[in-house]
């Protein structure tokens, strides 16, 4: 009985050396739009953009992460490398409120029992859910139909580190594919609009928010084991 007992607070040991712990804090930065309207630069951050992240550690290795951003996305053909949009001159403006969930996964081991300096770069993923305003344009300038919402894949890279004791820095950038045509009212959905649509209508928009993460991490690592 005894050495079934050891075995047991062994396995609880084993379990509680990757017991899970939270991290809240908060995000950073700045947001851009990708598509048909202005520039083609795919991280091009023009627009200020805050938020507030949630992790739950499973791991050393990966966590589940939770997130509200939001930022407002602006562009104009002005400020585009492509002569025919330089003509064209229209210009939109726009924003988006966004939840997002899924997956974050570390390339190194981020154990944050371990007193160390710790740095990782990761990956994350999931889907996400933002609003945003249908909008169209006419004389050449955005205006509002009505407030819409869709989905939107995130896909994320970045580097993070821990340098104080409970608190954990990350730089990121978040490429977001959405599923709908019109964040920059190339393409309303309203059918009274139909002939102000143009561009590629088979191509959807796309938004990258770029910038840094603060978090504070905290949660308890028990163990049972008699030392």
């Amino acid at each position: 009985m005894k050495h079934f007992l050891l075995y047991i607070s062994l396995i609880f040991c084993g379990f509680s050396s990757h017991a899970q712990i939270n991290e809240l804090g908060v995000f950073f930065g700045g947001v851009n739009y990708i598509g048909d309207v202005g520039p083609t630069s795919y991280i091009a951050p023009n627009e200020s953009a805050i938020g507030i992240i949630y992790k739950w550690n499973r791991s050393p290795r990966h966590a589940y992460r939770f997130s509200y951003t939001q930022g407002s996305l602006k562009s104009n053909d002005i400020d585009s490398d492509v002569p025919s949009r330089k003509l064209r001159g229209f210009s939109f403006e726009n924003s988006v409120k966004e939840f997002s969930a899924g997956l974050e996964f570390n390339f190194m081991d981020f154990d944050l029992h371990d007193s160390k300096t710790k740095v990782s770069p990761y990956v994350y993923s999931g889907i996400s859910y933002f609003i945003y305003d249908e909008i169209f344009i006419l004389d050449q300038t955005s205006k509002l139909d009505y407030q819409s919402s869709t989905f939107s894949i995130p896909m994320v890279v970045g580097v993070k580190g821990r340098f104080l004791e409970n608190f954990i820095i990350g730089a990121e950038v978040g490429f977001r594919y959405t599923f709908t045509d019109n964040l920059d009212g190339s393409n309303p959905k309203n059918d009274n609009f139909e002939t102000l649509r143009f561009g590629n209508l088979n191509s959807n928009d796309w938004y990258v928010f770029t910038g840094l993460t603060l978090t504070y991490t905290f949660g308890k690592n028990p163990c049972f084991c008699a030392e």
